[in-house]
């Protein structure tokens, strides 16, 4: 096999690019159709000389540290699973790093993020699967190397409607959270309908279907949603193309197809990769964008970076090839295709940003809460229905004490509900009839503005949770003021 480069393809790229857009000078930068579909490098001229180095983290198969495409990128690794995470005999995570990360200008191929530094966890065993614990493990580790994204191209099946089904592991969400928590954007694929129970699938798998994940699926090249792709309502967030991708593979393995070039790339690869698809390879160029924006600016937080990824992303609908999609976000391409030039201009614009959130991840009660002090506090901070549903806070009441909790916000379409948990509760996403026997105060109904007035019967810890409960999103004002319990009347003696 012999791969040509299409002299009509380099032109049709070239067309595509808008003017005054740079255009790489890698040999099979025209093979890379996927990039020109990502706006990759609209937003600059020339190729930015001040990007900050940015490490990513992709926890995947290992890479093959030996390919002049990768030179320079490769800060450290750990292997979660034996051998050594220079060796991949897989070769999924060599597609994903040279996505992410492939040198600009003097070899194959060109990445996204052409300037980061990778961090390679291999969490994937000889025989293709993956440890939970080597997963978590290797999450946390990534955190710990200060990764400020990391990239999951893997993923176990979720269903809602049949737990026997149901993938979700505790260790995985909190190993997330941990990451989340240390500053990371973490990517995760949404998942390939062949590795579940049908075609196509209704739900995301989990990590993807985790908060503060951000959940990619795959686009064909006319645009539409694959059938392999796993549909979701809450965590499908983005889509970018995920067929036919070229990328570079270890050529221990392209050398087995004799004759062929050329040796390191994927059409040289396995059977399973000389065209390789799947939303695996949909997430590593979100990552990749999430990577350019904080090398734009190093200062966004994790929850900027994602907001700003799926804000400014391109509404995929029937008019731009996806016939099932409807105008705004949807179950196939939640809020559209990925568009790196747009999210760059959002922060290089000059214009206002959207507000980080201090509090995450609050996301439960228990030792995930947020725990407030003082007689008086107000808090600042955002819920997404989609992201970032909930919040909840700890707080400390004598017996007798009053709190008046109060919130308001900037709401985009969104109703809130604002309740009150018993001391000892772990949980507020129990069932109803759970709830009954933990809950001991609640908002009249969802709105836009909530109002709890409550006595505490007994001293403890309490927790206020905030919730999102229809479609939208904003910031939020939560004012909490403790009125002290009334004095004790003296002893008399009688």
């Amino acid at each position: 096999m012999k791969l040509a480069l299409a002299a009509g393809v380099v032109a049709a790229l070239v067309a595509a690019a808008p003017a005054g857009a740079f255009t790489p000078t890698n040999p099979y930068y025209a093979n890379q159709w996927y990039l020109a579909q990502d706006h990759a490098f609209d937003a600059w001229a020339t190729p930015p000389t001040n990007l900050a180095p940015v490490k990513v983290a992709i926890v995947d198969s290992g890479v093959d540290c030996s390919l002049p495409d990768l030179q320079g990128r490769l800060l450290a690794g750990r292997s979660f699973v034996g051998g050594y995470w220079c060796t991949d005999t897989e070769g999924h995570g060599t597609v994903v790093a040279g996505e992410i990360a492939g040198n600009l200008g003097t070899n194959g191929i060109v990445g996204i993020a052409y300037t980061a530094q990778l961090l390679i966890a291999k969490v994937v065993r000889a025989d293709g699967t993956i440890p939970l614990q080597a997963e978590a493990d290797a999450i946390r580790w990534a955190a710990d190397q200060g990764a400020r994204v990391i990239n999951l191209s893997l993923g176990g099946v979720r269903d809602p409607k049949d737990p026997t089904r149901d993938t979700f592991s505790p260790l995985e969400a909190s190993a997330v959270a941990y990451a989340y928590g240390k500053g990371a954007v973490l990517v995760a694929a949404v998942g390939n309908s062949d590795e579940a129970y049908a075609t196509p699938w209704p739900w995301a798998s989990y990590p993807a279907a985790l908060p503060h994940v951000i959940g990619v699926g795959a686009l064909n090249k006319t645009g539409g949603i694959p059938d392999f792709s796993d549909r979701d309502t809450i965590y499908n967030d983005l889509v970018a193309p995920g067929v036919d991708i070229f990328s570079t593979f270890p050529v221990a393995l392209t050398a087995q197809q004799t004759g062929c070039t050329p040796q390191g790339y994927t059409p040289c690869g396995t059977d399973e990769y000389r065209h390789s698809e799947g939303t695996s390879f949909a997430a590593p160029q979100v990552a990749a964008a999430a990577a350019v924006l904080l090398a734009v600016d190093p200062g966004l937080t994790n929850s900027q970076v994602g907001n700003i990824l799926e804000r400014s992303a391109d509404d995929v609908n029937a008019t731009n090839g996806c016939h099932q999609c409807p105008l705004g976000r949807d179950p196939y391409s939640g809020w559209g295709r990925l568009d790196v030039a747009k999210a760059v201009e959002v922060v290089t614009s000059g214009g206002p940003l959207p507000p980080p959130d201090a509090y995450e991840t609050d996301d439960n009660a228990g030792t995930a809460a947020y725990t407030l002090w003082g007689q008086t506090r107000t808090v600042k901070a955002s819920l997404d229905y989609w992201d970032d549903p909930i919040d909840v806070f700890r707080i400390q009441l004598q017996k007798g004490q009053q709190l008046r909790a109060k919130l308001s916000g900037a709401w985009s379409g969104a109703n809130v509900s604002l309740t009150m948990w018993r001391p000892g509760t772990t949980d507020v996403l129990v069932s109803a009839k759970a709830a009954k026997g933990l809950r001991v105060a609640a908002s009249v109904s969802p709105g836009s503005e909530q109002l709890i007035r409550f006595r505490s019967q007994t001293a403890g810890w309490f927790y206020v949770e905030v919730r999102v409960t229809s479609p939208g999103a904003g910031a939020y004002q939560l004012t909490l003021e403790k009125t002290s319990p009334p004095p004790k009347p003296p002893t008399t003696r009688r």
